[in-house]
C-alpha cells in the first residue's frame, strides 16, 4: 500500500533551531537555494496548490516549516543564499539549517534542489560537500526542467558532470512542477526509504 499524498498537512513553522521539538518519526527534508522551487515541489509532491505557501518574494521561508504525512514528516528548510536580508538574518537562517542538519533526527533523505539552468552556486556545493561528508543520504532535484529545449538540457547535463562534485555516483532527479516530470520517481523515492516504518 502506498502513502496517500493528498493527506499531507501542514504541521508547525519554527523561527529558531532551539523551537523545534525532538523528532518523533521519519522525516526527510528538502534543502536548497532561495527560489530553487521548493515551495511548488512540495505542492506538486503531495497534489496540493497551496499546502506549501508560494512567495514572490525569493528568501521569504525563512522558518523551518514541517509537514506530515501519516507518520512521516516532510522538513522544508529555509532557501539559503538570498542577498538582500540582513546578516543577522543569514545566521539565524544557516543555524535554522545546520542546526536541523547536525541534530541527531530520523532524517532518512535530503532532498537537494537544483535549479537545471544554471551551474549550482557556491552555497549549493558547499551543501552537497556537507551531504557527502558527514554521509547523509540525499537525492538532487534539477527543478525547472520544462524551461529548458532538449539541447540546452543535455548541455547543462554534461555540465553538471565538471560543476556538482561526485556528480556521476549521486541519484538525482529531473524534475518539473508545470509537465509533472518526476513527480512519480520522488514519490517512488519516499516509498523506498520509509517502507520499513510502515
Amino acid at each position: 500500500m502506498g502513502l496517500n499524498y493528498n493527506k499531507a498537512d501542514f504541521y508547525a513553522s519554527y523561527g529558531k533551531y532551539t523551537q523545534i521539538p525532538p523528532p518523533e518519526s521519519t522525516e526527510i527534508a528538502f534543502a536548497g537555494h532561495s527560489n530553487v522551487g521548493k515551495s511548488t515541489l512540495i505542492n506538486k509532491l503531495f497534489n496540493r496548490k497551496n499546502l506549501a505557501r508560494v512567495s514572490s518574494v525569493p528568501g521569504k521561508t525563512a522558518t523551518i516549516n514541517f509537514y506530515r504525512l501519516e507518520d512521516i514528516y516532510f522538513v522544508d528548510l529555509p532557501g539559503y543564499g538570498y542577498a538582500k536580508v540582513s546578516k543577522a538574518e543569514k545566521e539565524r537562517w544557516s543555524g535554522l539549517i545546520e542546526g536541523y542538519l547536525n541534530a541527531e533526527r530520523d532524517m532518512r533523505l535530503v532532498f537537494m534542489l537544483i535549479d537545471m539552468r544554471h551551474a549550482p552556486t557556491k552555497d549549493d556545493v558547499q551543501m552537497i560537500n556537507y551531504l557527502i561528508d558527514t554521509e547523509t543520504p540525499f537525492v538532487i532535484v534539477l527543478t525547472k526542467a520544462d524551461k529548458l529545449k532538449k539541447t540546452e538540457r543535455e548541455r547543462r547535463m554534461k555540465a553538471f558532470e565538471e560543476e556538482i562534485p561526485c556528480f556521476e555516483d549521486i541519484h538525482y532527479v529531473i524534475f518539473s512542477s508545470v509537465t509533472g516530470e518526476g513527480v512519480e520517481e520522488l514519490r517512488q523515492i519516499v516509498e523506498e526509504v520509509t517502507e520499513n516504518d510502515k
